[in-house]
């Protein structure tokens, strides 16, 4: 497995790019990035600004045969482990995961996550991973109701002035080392399980679940192999939830 990069100085999304190249046949990992995005968005359909020569905005188009449609989702998992594992490796920085697939760095967020699917009868076409990883960020370059939550490497590395194409292919160097590895087990998450969780700063915290139905408080426990949280509530039962169906904040912060 080969990665193929693209690179564009301005673009709308590097997701919505990957997907036109898919339409027009591109190559199975071609990695699309981008220096600006005008249009960049996030899970939740929140928009995920990319402002010109700051940040990592990168996504892998990938033609996932022979994999349940309904695992493909966890594709989030390995990106997020991936990130971690990058940064990790290029820079002297610990990382976390808050569940299911925001990269933290002293519990400020640092990357978001989406991944997209194309399917038609029930069969996937394409999926597509987008990433966006704050580098150069300033404080005063967050908006100031996520001031508090939101880091950059070059923030946690106190002066010092990281590599946003260095992140970038480190990035997907372990994504496709970890996608090897889930197209082997068939879509299961298998060895990443424990690297995962070992990064999960949600790992024995009390949270609470926005559900739409009905919020309920807890502690979560870990992901479990179908990529679900659990949840121990206060009255001992054990719920697994599901990161379409419910959103999960620390009861104390956003962790």
């Amino acid at each position: 497995m080969e990665a193929v990069y693209k690179y564009y100085d301005t673009i709308d999304s590097t997701n919505l790019e990957a997907k036109r190249l898919a339409h027009a046949g591109a190559k199975n990992f071609t990695v699309v990035s981008a220096g600006e995005q005008t249009a960049g968005r996030g899970r939740s359909g929140h928009s995920w600004i990319s402002p010109e020569g700051v940040s990592v905005a990168t996504s892998m188009l990938i033609y996932p045969e022979g994999i349940a449609m309904d695992h493909l989702p966890r594709l989030t998992i390995l990106a997020g482990v991936s990130v971690a594992e990058a940064v990790e490796e290029l820079y002297d920085l610990a990382t976390q995961i808050k569940w299911p697939n925001d990269v933290l760095i002293g519990g400020k967020k640092i990357c978001g996550i989406l991944t997209e699917l194309e399917a038609d009868k029930g069969v996937a076409e394409n999926v597509v991973v987008g990433i966006g990883v704050n580098v150069h960020h300033r404080k005063e370059d967050f908006a100031p109701e996520i001031r508090d939550m939101a880091t950059s490497l070059d923030l946690e590395l106190g002066g010092a002035r990281a590599s946003r194409k260095a992140v970038v292919e480190a990035i997907w160097r372990h994504f496709l080392s970890h996608y090897q590895a889930f197209v082997r087990d068939g879509g299961q998450l298998g060895d990443i399980l424990p690297v995962y969780n070992s990064r999960l700063i949600n790992k024995n915290k009390r949270v609470r679940v926005i559900h739409q139905i009905k919020d309920f408080c807890g502690i979560a426990l870990e992901m479990d192999p179908e990529g679900k949280l659990l949840i121990r509530r206060d009255d001992g039962t054990v719920t697994a939830v599901d990161s379409g169906e419910v959103h999960v904040r620390g009861l104390y912060g956003y962790v």
